[in-house]
């Protein structure tokens, strides 16, 4: 398949009251993406309106689609989820925003399902208006991992410029992690990992670190034993599979002393552990859901109900999102 291929990517609209559509607009108002791919919202046609209008873009337009089929290709498409009018209340969470986001990851997973779209590239969503019926995941992740996933296991994977972080645990409840994590499931973290960077990075022999769970990696057991019971026998299992993987490391010198640019990847045991750093280092970084058949990716960001409507959000991360799904798909077409 040609290096230029214009790939379908589905990108669904999140909460409609948070600042997913700015940032959906702000990264698809730069020209230079219709060259790159086919950019399909899975979204509102009036919520999508009115956020342009605040915006004041009036250059900018979506072309309106009922099905995935014949998108436009000199404009970016919105396929709309329903034609009834929906309430925008900015900087609030409501049901039917939640119902709106759930609604819009469906149909997009049954495309991508269906091979209709090549990608999707998910909005943010709130974790708790959000659960439904249909919905019950701590997050898109999960989600993702449900629908696709099989006995295929998925990471949360962040990623930036010079700084990658995979997790053992995603959500999980700070006082269940040290229950959860098990030498098992660490290397097949690992594993995960591992194939990831070679397969949807291109990168030949990566090189990974992982975190310890305790402050100062344990001292030696004094601060706990998991690092000597679990993380290290963990990594010489890894070592016995060839995955290069070191470590564990105390979490608060590896970050502070610049450790993180010596490897390819950083494994973290818990979700704060590794993304406080990620977000201080990686500005405008992208999620990525590794060790799944299909591509998904979202902007490292969350709802920001905060500043929705003020026409403030950045929408580098969306557009870094969008990007980082074309690359994968070109990596992983390189390898067939």
């Amino acid at each position: 398949m040609a290096e230029n291929q214009l790939y379908k990517i589905g990108i669904t609209h999140g909460d409609i009251n948070g600042i997913g559509y700015e940032v959906i607009i702000k990264a698809l108002a730069d020209h230079a993406m219709l060259d790159l791919c086919i950019p399909i919202v899975y979204g509102l046609a009036k919520v999508a309106s009115y956020h342009r209008k605040y915006l004041e873009m009036p250059d900018f337009s979506f072309q309106f689609i009922k099905n995935v089929e014949q998108p436009s290709l000199k404009r970016p498409n919105l396929l709309n989820l329903i034609e009834d009018e929906v309430k925008i209340d900015l900087g609030t969470s409501t049901k039917v925003a939640g119902q709106m986001a759930e609604r819009a990851l469906i149909m997009a997973g049954k495309d991508l399902k269906n091979k209709q779209l090549d990608a999707i590239v998910t909005a943010p969503v709130n974790k708790n208006n959000i659960q439904s019926d249909k919905f019950q995941f701590p997050g898109q992740t999960e989600f993702f991992e449900h629908y696709f996933g099989g006995e295929n296991k998925a990471m949360m994977m962040m990623v930036a410029e010079d700084l990658k972080v995979g997790f053992v645990t995603n959500h999980e409840p700070i006082s269940n992690v040290s229950h959860v994590i098990t030498k098992e499931l660490i290397l097949k973290k690992l594993e995960v990992l591992n194939q990831s960077l070679r397969q949807d990075f291109a990168l030949d022999n990566p090189k990974i670190a992982v975190l310890a769970l305790n402050p100062h990696a344990g001292d030696g057991g004094l601060l706990g034993k998991e690092e000597q019971e679990v993380i290290h026998p963990a990594i010489e299992m890894a070592f016995e599979q060839k995955i290069n993987a070191f470590g564990p490391f105390p979490a608060d010198g590896f970050f502070a002393a610049g450790q993180y640019r010596k490897y390819d990847a950083v494994l973290a045991m818990y979700h704060d552990q590794g993304m406080i750093p990620f977000k201080i280092l990686g500005s405008e970084g992208v999620n990525f859901t590794a060790g799944l058949p299909i591509v998904r990716t979202s902007p490292a960001h969350g709802t920001a109900y905060d500043i929705a409507g003020k026409n403030v959000a950045n929408g580098q991360s969306m557009r870094n999102a969008i990007y980082l799904a074309i690359d994968i798909l070109r990596n992983r077409k390189r390898q067939l």
